[in-house]
């Protein structure tokens, strides 16, 4: 298979896989990636992972390669609450969940961290559509549980004040209801305390 012939074949691809290319063509060799990448054509992001060089990379499709790379896994985290201007946006690497054991990507174009969860907790979580394509991401009520799950020494008032949250934006997107239906099913008591101190913080700041 000539480069021209892959590109075309993949083009709706935003990040493929040498399992992609074998399905057009099963007696692909795999040192042509190798060839291709010194060569500029392609970029290897993890192992067995790629983009073309000329893909034009925006926040959609780094969270979209962010899914592909390490699944099943949504964004969640740091990253979620950045995105829905629940925290300042100053955050560092693409955080998702998943149910895989926790692991780190440094890539040529991020880092991408992964925090597991047990499958009973892979829940709540939108898929965005873009140019015909999509990524999962957690809602803003789970967002906000992931994170206190994931960092158990959140737990007090300066905790709270230092992740600086944006109250208004806060209370538009994530409901009392909601929070206490969602953290029923993590099962975690210390959980659940944290949660209703954090609820309570946010409504008097």
């Amino acid at each position: 298979m000539r480069y021209v012939e892959l590109k075309d074949s993949l083009k709706k691809f935003t990040i493929f896989s040498l399992g992609d290319i074998k399905k057009i063509d099963s007696r692909f060799y795999r040192r042509r990636l190798n060839e291709w990448a010194d060569k500029g054509y392609i970029r290897k992001i993890v192992k067995g992972h790629y983009i073309f060089s000329d893909l034009e990379l925006n926040e959609s499709v780094i969270f979209e390669i962010a899914n592909r790379i390490y699944s099943p896994s949504y964004i969640s985290l740091e990253t979620a609450l950045a995105y829905y201007n629940l925290i300042p946006e100053s955050v560092y690497g693409i955080t998702s969940i998943s149910t895989r054991r926790t692991y780190r990507f440094k890539t040529v174009i991020a880092e991408f961290s992964y925090r597991t969860v047990r499958p009973a907790l892979y829940f709540s979580y939108d898929i965005i559509k873009y140019n015909g394509k999509n990524f999962k991401i957690a809602t803003p009520a789970k967002a906000v549980l992931d994170y206190l799950y994931s960092h158990p020494h959140i737990n007090d008032t300066d905790d709270f004040l230092s992740l600086r949250v944006n109250k208004d934006n806060f209370l538009k997107m994530v409901q009392d209801d909601e929070i206490k239906m969602l953290v029923k099913k993590f099962g975690k008591k210390a959980l659940t305390k944290r949660v209703k101190h954090f609820m309570e913080f946010i409504k008097n700041a």
